[in-house]
């Protein structure tokens, strides 16, 4: 297997507080992880050989065979290159891999594209040789990843030019070079489990709170014991300390009969704080095509 240059540490930003990291065979992370989250756990699953000093608490496993002895939703982010390129079943694992990330957390990984020159040159020649390893475009990448439960799919590429009369020809026989695919070695990925603002949404309040809003909301939404209903939102909004942009963002992301939700709620309400809520929770939906914009 090729190397590939441990980039994925560009995914990273200074908004990212992670508290548990889980790195999978790629040890050249270790210390760059460290370095930036002095603080957090960081755990080292490989069924290699360990590395000589590892800041970090190393388990021996194959992830490509062995379930990983961690609970669900306890890492803020899994982080290994080229993780799905020597397995089996690849959506097995990407599913098995977001079990165990937060509601908030991220999947960084990379993969070889197999529309770069390098590849189809040795194609060309009859000489590929990758007979077990796994190759994807970006297309059938981004599609595997939303297919097991990922809300949100950013990449970056890393290139490797081609010389110019072998982009030309491969671009005459028909190869579209769309974002510069050809000249793309490797893709790398950030897969989050939430779009980034039902993220912030999740990490304000405990899941608990979370359920009981959105089952309160629900229920005053289909007219279920509307006025208990409504008595019980503006409870825990006060018990919780929830705040009018936070209410109106909530809302806005379950609520799906939009109408029936405010003539519900207002039926039963005297609270000052009612119109601004709405008035907040219209603000992103666009009413010339109907459609919400979260």
């Amino acid at each position: 297997m090729e190397e590939i240059k441990p980039s994925l540490m560009e995914f990273i930003s200074g908004e990212d507080f992670f508290e548990k990291i889980l790195v999978v065979e790629s040890a050249a992370y270790l210390g760059q992880l460290r370095e930036k989250f002095p603080t957090a756990e960081i755990f080292f699953v490989t069924a290699n050989e360990e590395p000589a000093s590892a800041d970090a608490k190393i388990f021996r496993l194959d992830y490509r065979e062995e379930r990983l002895p961690f609970p669900e939703e306890f890492f803020d982010a899994i982080i290994g290159d080229l993780t799905l390129e020597v397995v089996t079943n690849p959506q097995d694992i990407a599913a098995g891999f977001s079990k165990y990330i937060k509601q908030t957390g991220c999947w960084l990984t990379s993969f070889r594209n197999i529309r770069h020159w390098k590849v189809l040159e040795r194609l060309m020649r009859g000489a590929f040789g990758g007979i077990v390893s796994r190759l994807y475009t970006r297309t059938e990448f981004e599609r595997l990843l939303y297919a097991s439960f990922y809300k949100e799919v950013q990449v970056l590429p890393l290139k490797k030019k081609s010389p110019p009369e072998l982009l030309e020809r491969l671009i005459t026989c028909g190869f579209d070079n769309f974002d510069d695919d050809l000249q793309t070695e490797f893709w790398l990925v950030r897969a989050s489990r939430s779009m980034p603002e039902l993220a912030l949404l999740k990490s304000m309040f405990t899941p608990e709170v979370r359920a009981n809003l959105s089952r309160l909301i629900h229920r005053i939404e289909y007219g279920v014991a509307t006025e208990d209903s409504v008595k019980n939102f503006w409870r825990l909004f006060d018990a919780e300390n929830i705040f009018t942009d936070y209410a109106a963002a909530f809302i806005r992301s379950v609520v799906v009969h939009r109408e029936d939700f405010y003539c519900n709620l207002k039926k039963f309400s005297s609270r000052a704080e009612l119109e601004e809520i709405i008035d907040e929770a219209e603000s992103l939906y666009d009413f010339d095509t109907g459609n919400r914009l979260l």
